[in-house]
């Protein structure tokens, strides 16, 4: 068999990528293994930057359609929920200048209903490994649809198998991923009583309390937790883990007579971060956690797949059907070439904000404290480090800056937005 494009991995990074390559009107092969979408909290909040490309393929109206909910701020709070730092989404520029905020299988579905008919969209098919050239390079994959194996070949792969990325492996590309010494635990709480239209992180004696509404009267809390710290624990353990949670962080306690009914349903998550030191090899293109991961607290991993999904498509249209292995492996370095610079700006503002609260040694709490509350003070910074998150563009911050984000030098233009603003 033979096609233009073989995408390997439906999450939001691969749908994106299929979804994008098709309306350039190239066949697309699009597999997954799994028979059926995961149900993984994750992946639920989408960033102006993302929605912007959404918008122009139709999944932002759907899933508005579908319930998804707007939130316009994103807030740290302390213990008791007064705000730290808040980021204002409705003073950025543009009209997707909200967060949007729904389950990750509709997130998911939104993308497949909205496959141009070029894609063939097949579950259920377990990608044994890649086909090379006499060159070495790869051009196909070896199929396993619960038959004989068999061989399709493409002039591009594309390796959006998540963060242990089968294909990435063959294609030569180490990376090393750095695992927080923390996991997070989510929540799926209903009956829920109404809460603010914001994603609040609660910065707490033992870390990261993170909660937003989710459609249905639902909230997602998720909570940092030590490795082992539920481990082995029975129903009146975890009743008294979430005693201790509420009276911790009195702000939260609003959700005390739903979130035990959500104790049985919450899922343990493992925290790491990395960036692939390359994003394409001849004939393959890695998008989303095939190639970069975040720590979730600035909501930044599903909305940098998107933005890859879309590069790629961009400088593949370039090419205007061109799909000769020369071409299209010009085109993957360009991709590489603009990808890599903006994945590498993201991984750092992730990390950076995710410090800030996660980081329980006492330098990282009193600098953490000491940033959020500057910048929270701080118009031009606010807005800089709001923008960033936003996937709106990079503006870096300078030496300067971070003296002033702990408070170590006087801004004079902290009352004013940032000149380039």
């Amino acid at each position: 068999m033979r096609t233009d494009v073989v995408v390997c991995g439906a999450g939001v990074g691969g749908l994106a990528a299929a979804h994008a390559l098709g309306s350039l009107g190239l066949r697309v092969l699009l597999v997954d293994k799994q028979a059926e979408p995961t149900t993984a909290a994750k992946g639920e909040v989408l960033q102006p930057g993302a929605l912007k490309i959404l918008s122009e393929w139709g999944v932002t109206r759907r899933l508005q359609e579908r319930g998804a909910l707007r939130l316009s701020h994103l807030v740290a709070r302390d213990p008791e929920g007064r705000p730290q730092m808040s980021l204002e989404y409705d003073r950025l520029p543009g009209e997707a200048n909200w967060l949007l905020a729904h389950d990750y299988p509709a997130i998911l579905a939104a993308l497949a209903d909205g496959l141009a008919p070029t894609v063939d969209f097949r579950r259920g098919v377990l990608v044994r490994g890649p086909l090379r050239d006499g060159t070495g390079r790869i051009c196909g994959v070896t199929l396993s649809e619960g038959g004989p194996d068999h061989d399709v070949h493409a002039a591009l792969i594309v390796a959006a198998d998540g963060i242990s990325s089968r294909l990435r492996r063959e294609a030569g590309i180490e990376v090393h991923r750095q695992e927080y010494p923390h996991r997070l635990v989510a929540f799926d709480i209903h009956d829920a009583p109404p809460t603010e239209p914001d994603f609040s992180a609660y910065v707490s004696g033992r870390g990261l309390r993170l909660r937003y509404p989710l459609p249905g009267g639902r909230v997602r809390l998720y909570v940092q937790t030590a490795p082992d710290e539920l481990r082995g624990l029975d129903k009146n353990g975890l009743l008294r883990w979430t005693d201790r949670l509420l009276s911790e962080v009195p702000g939260l306690a609003p959700l005390g007579d739903a979130l035990p009914a959500a104790l049985d349903s919450r899922q343990a998550l493992p925290v790491s971060r990395f960036l692939a030191p390359r994003l394409a090899a001849p004939g393959l293109a890695l998008v989303g956690e095939s190639g970069h991961t975040v720590h979730p607290m600035a909501a930044q991993g599903m909305n940098s797949s998107v933005c890859d999904a879309h590069c790629l498509a961009g400088v593949i249209g370039a090419l205007s059907g061109d799909l000769t292995p020369s071409g299209v492996d010009t085109a993957l370095r360009a991709y590489e070439s603009e990808r890599l610079p903006n994945l590498a700006h993201t991984g750092r503002t992730s990390h950076n904000a995710a410090r800030m609260i996660t980081d329980l040694s006492w330098a990282g709490r009193t600098l953490g404290r000491r940033a959020m509350r500057h910048t929270g003070a701080n118009s031009r910074l606010r807005y800089t480090v709001m923008h960033n998150m936003a996937g709106l563009g990079i503006h870096e911050l300078s030496l300067l800056d971070r003296l002033h984000q702990v408070g170590l030098l006087p801004d004079p233009r902290a009352r004013q937005l940032p000149a380039w603003a």
